[in-house]
């Protein structure tokens, strides 16, 4: 079985992720879903779960508490685009369904072209594309 991925982000308000997520495309998973918790599928093996500011306490300690990009950031999700133009249409699906951009789309270097958004907590994701053919191959492992 391959490996999967599940991002768990603590929002303040169910419906309104509900509509972001919807709006940027993902897929929900109803078996995963309920009154506390979304969980919406990026790909196959990778998955984001908005889970209610309560439910996600649960698996907080020491007096943790859900962070939410107020002042600091907690972390950078990013995925990768199929092109460019990907890129620009995740980030109008952002600010269309109450997201903020907080870096403006931008090729940083040749190749790598990127926006940065916020959902409506303050998460920031980050969609990127690079042209592979400006890299050289990765090397390989075993």
């Amino acid at each position: 079985m391959e490996r999967m991925i599940f991002i768990n982000l603590p929002t303040r308000d169910l419906a309104a992720s509900d509509a972001f997520y919807s709006g940027l495309g993902f897929s929900k998973n109803a078996d995963f879903s309920n009154e506390m918790a979304s969980s919406w599928m990026i790909t196959e093996n990778s998955w984001i779960m908005i889970l209610s500011e309560d439910f996600y306490s649960t698996f907080l300690r020491n007096g943790d508490i859900p962070a939410y990009g107020d002042g600091g950031r907690e972390v950078l999700n990013a995925i990768s685009g199929e092109s460019r133009d990907e890129v620009d249409e995740f980030a109008a699906r952002a600010l269309a369904h109450g997201g903020t951009i907080y870096r403006a789309a931008t090729e940083e270097m040749p190749g790598m072209y990127s926006v940065a958004f916020l959902d409506p907590d303050g998460h920031e994701w980050e969609v990127g594309w690079m042209d592979m053919s400006n890299f050289a191959a990765a090397p390989t492992t075993d």
